[in-house]
């Protein structure tokens, strides 16, 4: 194994550490950066339309139909599932980080996250895509 480049604290390969290994942490972890790359995204475009009032009301209107159109609800959605997924597996990490032991009931946690996330999510769903059906 000479000459191989190791994650640091286990000494295995990095290719062995990027392998999937299964099981809700890994899904979490896959989600936690697919979401944070969304969120990341996201603002690029937002910073990107806050940044076209500097040309006058009118230029920055006229992109305005973007967030009027069906199809930028359905993508808020997305964007909701985004940030409330990165927000809550964010916070059971930092609950982890901070207490160890917990990691053992790394299953169970990512579970109550599940718990708390669906209904919030159905909900936030229902508000986004409410206007579209006519109420």
């Amino acid at each position: 194994m000479t000459g191989t480049r190791t994650v640091y604290s286990r000494g295995r390969p990095i290719l062995q550490g990027l392998r999937y290994r299964g099981r809700q942490g890994m899904w979490a972890w896959l989600l936690h950066r697919t979401t944070g790359l969304g969120i990341l995204l996201f603002l690029l475009l937002h910073i990107f339309d806050i940044f076209l009032v500097a040309f006058g009301p009118e230029v920055f209107n006229a992109l305005l139909f973007i967030y009027r159109a069906w199809w930028a609800r359905v993508l808020e959605v997305f964007l909701l599932f985004g940030v409330l997924f990165h927000a809550l597996n964010g916070l059971r990490l930092i609950i982890q980080d901070f207490w160890p032991a917990l990691w053992r009931y790394e299953r169970q946690m990512i579970l109550a996250e599940t718990i708390v996330f669906v209904p919030l999510f159905l909900w936030g769903t229902y508000v986004f895509l409410k206007p579209l059906f006519g109420e």
